[in-house]
């Protein structure tokens, strides 16, 4: 008896053992520990201390991973990405994955814009026309590290006065906080000595279920706004405001993006499904919910706050499974949707929509949250 009760307890304590592996495996920092253009680069881990886990490089102040828990605890990276250094900076996929995107995030037609009758010219490096700053532009640098603890990190980086086309020395300082309550906080201050335009945005790529775990057209989006800037064939506005109204473009209440993203709507075509910009439903800026995307099986959501006009959502496609994320998976057609806040794209072209200029003496300011969560 008394043996069989030993072999009960030896039992019981292997199976309590067992049922405590590990959460997550986070990336090593040796990996991103690297040296460009003569200034460091290395890989950062923030903890919210309530369960979600977010690991960045200061190389275009990319956002690597996010580990989160469903509904049942179990936990996934919802975030697409590449596990080392090397595959940012000579990767064969997508080029902005996780990364803050400008000076001038969005499209710019034809590369050229007027400040006070002076012409610029930026590179264009899409369709002929500038997209996400140029050639180089932010996700492409090494940000200084000027603080970093256990939730936050700051950064800074002084884009030089013609780089990429741009005027004015512009002085960005830029913060990653997570809280207690798992809002992921993106905050933006710059400042110019020339006249100058600016659009920032983060360029993160989530996919609820997990990187490469499937299709994201069943995730179901709300988006708070009740009209969007139709596009022309080189995704650039035509100036028009057109209420979603009746159209694929309304997702006022939750809807499966894959629902209507095959419908017979030129501007669906014109995007290769949705590549637009959102006008948000506000009375100010402040920081107000704007999105919310939810995952039904495995119950995750993600909400998202921010105190911008708009909300550029690209349903991923372009992924074509030639890049491998960092967990060994192709990243295939729509398994990944990103959602940056911003002003409009084109915008230094089109008076009638919000200004970009930033002028000597005035500071540019943005915030933007992702909140994570399970319903």
């Amino acid at each position: 008896m008394k043996n069989l009760c030993f072999i009960s307890f030896i039992l019981c304590f292997a199976a309590c053992v067992q049922v405590k592996p590990k959460k997550f495996e986070l990336l090593d920092k040796s990996a991103f520990e690297t040296s460009i253009d003569g200034k460091p680069v290395s890989l950062y881990t923030l903890n919210s201390g309530n369960g979600v886990t977010v690991q960045v490089t200061n190389f275009g102040a990319r956002i690597v991973s996010v580990w989160t828990p469903d509904r049942n605890g179990q936990y996934a990276d919802i975030n697409i990405g590449y596990e080392n250094i090397d595959k940012y900076l000579n990767n064969t996929g997508e080029r902005y994955i996780g990364c803050v995107v400008g000076r001038y995030a969005n499209r710019i037609a034809k590369g050229t814009f007027e400040i006070d009758g002076q012409t610029y010219n930026t590179p264009v490096n899409n369709n002929g026309q500038t997209l996400h700053g140029g050639l180089k532009g932010l996700d492409m640098v090494v940000w200084d590290v000027k603080k970093v603890s256990e939730n936050q990190i700051d950064f800074q980086y002084v884009a030089k006065d013609g780089d990429d086309g741009f005027p004015g020395n512009l002085t960005i300082d830029m913060s990653y906080y997570l809280d207690s309550e798992n809002g992921f906080r993106i905050t933006y201050r710059a400042v110019t000595d020339k006249p100058t335009v600016v659009n920032l945005s983060n360029h993160a790529f989530f996919n609820l279920k997990g990187e490469s775990n499937g299709s994201i057209c069943d995730h179901l989006l709300t988006i708070n706004a009740s009209a969007f800037t139709p596009v022309d064939e080189f995704l650039i506005p035509v100036g028009e405001i057109r209420d979603v109204s009746g159209t694929a473009f309304d997702f006022r209440k939750p809807t499966p993006i894959g629902e209507r993203i095959e419908n017979d709507d030129q501007q669906l075509k014109l995007g290769g499904g949705y590549d637009h910009n959102w006008i948000i439903d506000r009375t100010d800026n402040q920081v107000i919910p704007v999105a919310k995307l939810y995952e039904p099986v495995s119950g995750r959501v993600m909400e998202v706050y921010s105190d911008q006009p708009g909300i550029q959502f690209y349903s991923g496609n372009f992924f074509d499974g030639k890049g491998i994320g960092k967990h060994g998976k192709p990243i295939n057609y729509r398994e990944a949707l990103a959602l940056e806040t911003q002003k409009f794209p084109d915008s230094p072209n089109h008076l009638e929509f919000p200004s970009t200029r930033l002028n000597p003496g005035e500071t540019y300011t943005q915030t933007c949250i992702y909140k994570f969560l399970t319903e």
